[in-house]
């Protein structure tokens, strides 16, 4: 649904385009667009295998190099 904003009479071209811009914010086109430009999409089933996978080989990694006193990147110095 577009807006619609006339100038009436004698108002400024200024408080016409505060009109539009308070009329924009109170429908909410704004935050639709904004929630539409930044929304991510769902990753495959391969790809949430394959990264889930990576993690699980990290993870024994790290438990192998703590085993055998190692230090790790998590670890200070």
């Amino acid at each position: 649904m577009p807006l619609k904003v006339q100038k009436q009479g004698k108002e400024s071209s200024q408080s016409v385009i505060r009109r539009f811009t308070q009329k924009i914010r109170k429908s909410g086109i704004l935050l639709q667009a904004r929630k539409k430009q930044f929304k991510k999409r769902p990753k495959s089933k391969p790809l949430l295998k394959a990264s889930a996978l990576r993690r699980d080989a990290k993870k024994r990694e790290f438990v192998e190099a703590r085993k055998m006193g190692k230090p790790t990147t998590n670890e200070r110095r």
